[in-house]
């Protein structure tokens, strides 16, 4: 039996931490608006928005707002594992975690990646992928999968990274910062080649980490912890090796994205301490019965939200062209006239598109069995690499064996897709193996 997000709302405990919700709402929202304005489409390609007007950057100081999701991400993760191991009286629980995080997050994403898999077949069997919209398409629509990737690895390691922060705290978060800012000297100093690549990790899990922190209420002076991230940021980026877009510009060098750099992580920390300012007026605003069934309903579809959002938005340009309606001009005077409806048809076709997958982003019944931690762990290994390569090769030059460099590996998108697949499968059959073992 289904419930309504009434129903949800008004059975939400008191302890629940509403904030946190509101924060993973707001952060996949504005990265939703983010992705629709800074696309510059015109008949020539897909470009960014920011490239064409520089000045514009400094927005995503404000716009680059996954380290909060991240955030909100390690403190579930700490609250959720904390939970499955008060149950589990001493047995093994890192399987039965991995299952039950992977739920809402795979499923979705796997019927996103299969649907445009197909319609990308469909289009390169018929002769039409080379056009330039066309090919800059099935190259944008899987570069968010980026997030998911990350966010996966952050799942694998929550429970050593959890360790480490009962031992050590605040001190583990600082290692990790430590860690960062000795790979950018590395890296920039001493020229050391692929040293950058290690910041993936240690620049995310570091502001994972303050979500551990926040679990335990250790973040008790949210002001100074956003004024040393700002102001750490504004001379990272002032005086070092650092651009000033939070996000990654097309033909830049360095890139504060990717990988990340401690100039991200200073901007990710300086974020964490605003939204900490903020808990007392917004945890009284979401007591309102109406406010908190709207956070409710969203957060039940807001990852199908994010990974159809840009399907929308290419939707909507691909009405505007055969409609006969001209594409203005990137940043044109015109071009800026179009924002709005383009923005509104754009949510709205996104709506569409979540109606019509939403059901797959339901919570489904996971197995309490403890589970085979080594499969489970090979599974997600595996899950992360596929979206993490998926996101890199795109949709494009499927017939043609079209391949990214994954970890000094070449990966094509076939390969990445069976990874994930195949990953998924092991996590959830992690419970099954353990089951049968312990029958037999």
């Amino acid at each position: 039996m289904g419930y309504t997000a009434k129903d949800l709302a008004d059975a939400t405990p008191g302890s629940r931490d509403r904030y946190v919700d509101l924060l993973r709402v707001g952060s996949l929202g504005t990265v939703l608006f983010g992705h629709w304005l800074m696309a510059a489409v015109s008949s020539d390609g897909i470009g960014n928005l920011l490239a064409l007007v520089p000045a514009l950057q400094v927005l995503t100081w404000g716009l680059q707002i996954m380290p909060v999701f991240f955030f909100v991400g390690g403190f579930s993760h700490a609250l959720s594992y904390r939970s499955l191991a008060r149950k589990a009286d001493g047995r093994p629980v890192y399987a039965a975690f991995l299952r039950a995080r992977l739920q809402r997050l795979l499923r979705p994403t796997l019927v996103f990646v299969l649907v445009w898999t197909a319609g990308a077949l469909a289009v390169q069997l018929a002769g039409g992928g080379d056009g330039r919209l066309t090919g800059a398409a099935l190259r944008l629509v899987t570069q968010p999968l980026w997030f998911i990737g990350i966010y996966l690895a952050m799942v694998a390691f929550t429970p050593a990274l959890l360790k480490l922060h009962q031992r050590w705290g605040w001190g583990a978060f600082a290692l990790l910062v430590g860690a960062a800012a000795a790979v950018d000297v590395l890296r920039f100093a001493l020229d050391v080649p692929y040293v950058e690549f290690l910041n993936f990790a240690f620049v995310w899990l570091a502001v994972h980490q303050l979500g551990f922190l926040r679990a335990d209420g250790r973040i008790t002076r949210p002001g100074p912890l956003a004024a040393a991230g700002l102001t750490g940021a504004v001379l990272l980026v002032a005086y070092g090796p650092y651009p000033l877009s939070m996000v990654g510009m097309p033909g830049e060098k360095v890139s504060n994205m990717a990988p990340p750099t401690l100039a991200l992580l200073a901007h990710g920390t300086w974020l964490v301490g605003a939204v900490q300012l903020l808990v007392a007026p917004a945890t009284a605003w979401l007591a309102r019965p109406r406010v908190w069934r709207t956070v409710v309903a969203a957060n039940g579809i807001a990852m199908t939200a994010f990974l159809w959002h840009l399907t929308a938005m290419l939707a909507v340009y691909a009405a505007q062209l055969a409609l006969g309606i001209g594409l203005p001009a990137p940043a044109s005077a015109a071009w800026w006239a179009q924002v709005p409806p383009r923005l509104l048809a754009a949510a709205g076709l996104t709506a569409v598109l979540v109606a019509l997958f939403r059901r797959f982003e339901a919570p489904a019944p996971t197995a309490a069995e403890p589970g085979s931690g080594p499969l489970a762990a090979l599974g997600i290994t595996l899950c992360l690499l596929g979206i993490l390569g998926l996101s890199m090769t795109g949709l494009g030059g499927l017939l043609e064996g079209h391949s990214a460099t994954l970890i000094a590996l070449p990966v094509t998108a076939p390969a990445a897709i069976a990874m994930a697949l195949g990953g998924w499968l092991l996590v959830e059959r992690s419970g099954a193996a353990r089951s049968v073992r312990l029958g037999g």
